[in-house]
């Protein structure tokens, strides 16, 4: 067999199931995949490696590596290693990331960027996967080539071997040397393109939008949903992916009730358990979003933290739908039961083990509960393996279909985005009866959710405040009630005996007997933080939610000043925004009190869903209207004034618009082009001066 190196580096296991397909798919093609995890630093050597290297990595926050590929980045960044110091190594790369973020796949881009530095050179073309479409629209293709291409460089380097001819020279340098900056200008200025060549005539359009409205007037009765499909795919001959391999033995065993803590549960270290001593509810009953300040005792940890940073909350799955699971197995009676888990002597899957996620010798509830995302939307290689265990013949082609080339669009629409899982499949096709082992191999790990912390210790080392909106999202497969978020959703339930109004009148603590504990975890990333110069000016865009890393650097900055009163302290510009000023104006009380006492210079609010007053000029509806509004002063700060712009929130919309309106400004305020603009933004991005803290 011919060996290549597989690494991969994850954030939450797709780089990980991705990899773990080309393993499979390698045996099958002539090849063995060596696969590891690129933290598993000592299970290989990139200095001496002769075989060909293929790498899958994810990018997690706002652009960043994933954690168990930082020291592998950081010690590639050793700015003392020579530009040949990887000459010898061939590599393939796959990049995975979601375009609604600005640093699309830079986790990848990263490292690719790096290892051409290092004198590495391409033996196939590096792939782009987008989460926001659907990654398989890339990663599918990119595998299916993958084959062809190391077969050539075998090819060529059996031919080099016998001729004693020294490798080719490296081609020219692709975009991927490029910046990871810069990367982002190009991608940026491709968008522009696109805007232009989208600029069509309105009546070929309104031709066009007949012609489709004819069209969906002769297919109504042949309308495509999640059980069904229409012609033509319902008429199609199918390419389905292949059966992934079993690999687990599951046994459950009847036991005395024990006791089980969640703490086995977390891969996080070090874990803090902690009280929640006060919740606040800080928007009205009729707003359209809840918003919940939640405030734990830290007191008796050893929790650290400055403003700016995030933590993890380790959050069960609802106990509603792990019943509903449970009974849709036909499990409910063997809820207790211990489940012992082996791997299985005759699998063909290379390298099986028992999912590190899944602790020996918990009870089949509590795995369900705290151990499996239950909500996750299945991978196609998961509906492939349902349907050998359905019986209907129309649900087996129609779970044939949504995992089939041919289906890839059906998938998209109806699983994908609609977020679609588990038990939504289950009950939607009642002859599939999964075995446990299944479940067990395919559902991913239940992640710990990321908060912003939302208070200073300088203010208060004893308490710890976040805030978060109660997510509620439709069902996908019926029309209940809308489904909760996971964490959220938990959360609220959890503290709703003792919820407070968010009154002026001064919030009581949760006596400690009483106040239910939750699990916490620091997170590695801390860039989101004040300038380490208090002189330096600071603008900051927290629309709803997104103020609350801010109300931390409010409170870090008004103890400073107490402490420094001569002290040379720089403007602090808060853009805040909410839909309506009496219902989600969050914490208006204490930033109109920051502004009174001077710890906040500008305060510049926007009201998105309220109307301008009679005879009033038409407010700013949103943050970057606001900004817009401001240009002057926002482009003196960052660049005369060497000042930060900070922005936390929303990534799909807010922050790309914020973005574009920053390039505007930069355009308008200095005379340059919109790529000069993109360019200036991207090197105060380099220089740590535009922070984003985003989410989607």
């Amino acid at each position: 067999m011919r060996r290549f190196l597989l690494l991969y580096a994850t954030q939450r296991g797709q780089a990980k199931a991705i990899a773990e397909e080309i393993s499979e798919q390698a045996v099958s093609h002539g090849f063995a995949a060596d696969l590891h995890c690129v933290s598993e630093s000592g299970k290989y050597d990139l200095k001496t490696e002769t075989a060909p290297l293929v790498m899958v990595v994810s990018t997690t926050g706002t652009g960043d590596p994933p954690d168990t590929a930082l020291k592998f980045v950081k010690e590639i960044n050793d700015r003392t290693l020579p530009t040949d110091f990887f000459a010898h190594l061939r590599y393939g790369l796959l990049g995975l990331g979601d375009s609604e973020y600005t640093y699309f796949c830079n986790g990848g881009k990263v490292i690719d960027k790096r290892l051409q530095e290092l004198g590495a050179q391409h033996f196939y073309d590096t792939g782009h996967a987008d989460d926001c479409v659907g990654l398989e629209l890339v990663v599918e293709p990119w595998i299916a080539g993958l084959w062809a291409a190391l077969t050539k460089l075998f090819k060529t380097l059996g031919e080099q071997e016998m001729s004693g001819a020294p490798p080719r020279p490296a081609d020219t340098p692709s975009d991927t040397a490029v910046g990871p900056e810069l990367l982002h200008v190009q991608s940026q200025v491709e968008r522009l393109r696109l805007e232009d060549a989208d600029k069509k005539d309105p009546e070929v359009w309104g031709q066009n939008e007949a012609n489709r409205s004819q069209t969906r007037a002769l297919i109504e009765d042949f309308e495509s949903s999640l059980v069904r499909s229409a012609p033509p795919l319902s008429q199609t001959s199918l390419s389905i992916p292949a059966l992934p391999p079993e690999y687990l033995e599951v046994r459950l065993q009847e036991s005395p009730g024990q006791e089980e803590s969640q703490v086995s549960v977390t891969l996080e270290d070090p874990v803090f358990q902690v009280p929640i001593s006060k919740a606040v509810q800080l928007t009205s009953n009729d707003a359209v979003k809840t918003t919940l300040l939640l405030e734990l005792d830290i007191s008796k940890t050893e929790f650290s933290h400055q403003p700016g940073d995030s933590f993890n909350v380790i959050c069960p799955n609802s106990d509603s739908e792990v019943a509903g699971l449970l009974h849709r197995l036909q499990l409910t009676d063997k809820r207790a039961h211990r489940v012992i888990l082996t791997v299985k002597t005759d699998t063909k899957k290379r390298g099986a083990a028992v999912p590190q996620h899944v602790p020996k010798g918990c009870s089949l509830q509590f795995i369900l509960t705290w151990c499996l995302e239950i909500r996750a939307v299945p991978k196609k290689a998961f509906l492939r393996a349902l349907v050998d265990y359905t019986s209907s013949a129309a649900e087996k082609r129609r779970l044939q279909e949504l995992c089939s080339k041919q289906g890839a669009a059906d998938y998209n629409r109806f699983v994908r985005d609609a977020s679609v899982c588990l038990l939504d499949l289950l009950l939607t096709f009642p002859s599939c009866h999964p075995p446990l082992s299944l479940l067990l191999e395919q559902l991913p790990r239940l992640q710990p959710r990321p908060y912003s912390c939302a208070s200073s210790s300088l203010l208060r080392p004893d308490k710890l405040h976040f805030v978060f909106n109660i997510l509620e999202c439709p069902s996908p497969t019926t029309a209940a009630a809308p489904r909760k978020g996971v964490c959220t959703g938990w959360l609220a339930t959890l503290v709703a005996p003792f919820l407070q109004p968010n009154t002026e009148a001064p919030h009581t603590d949760r006596p400690d007997a009483l106040a239910p504990e939750i699990l916490i975890s620091p997170r590695a990333t801390h860039s989101f933080r004040l300038p380490d110069d208090p002189s330096a000016p600071i603008i900051m865009v927290g629309p709803g939610t997104g103020v609350a890393p801010f109300i931390g650097f409010l409170q870090h900055r008004e103890k400073l000043q107490e402490q420094h009163p001569d002290g040379d302290f720089g403007a602090m510009w808060l853009f805040f925004g909410c839909r309506h000023k009496d219902r989600d104006y969050l914490f208006r009380e204490e930033l109109r009190r920051f502004l009174k006492i001077g710890v906040l210079t500008h305060l510049k609010v926007s009201f998105s869903r309220d109307p301008p007053r009679e005879g009033e000029e038409a407010p700013a509806k949103y943050v970057q209207d606001n900004l817009q509004r401001h240009s002057q002063q926002v482009a003196r700060t960052l660049l005369q004034e060497n000042g930060c712009i900070y922005v936390c929130g929303d990534a799909k919309n807010m922050a790309r618009d914020v973005n574009d309106a920053l390039v505007e400004i930069v355009s308008k305020e200095t005379g340059v082009s919109k790529l000069e603009a993109m360019k200036t933004l991207a090197v105060l991005k380099q220089e740590k001066r535009y922070l984003q803290d985003i989410w989607s």
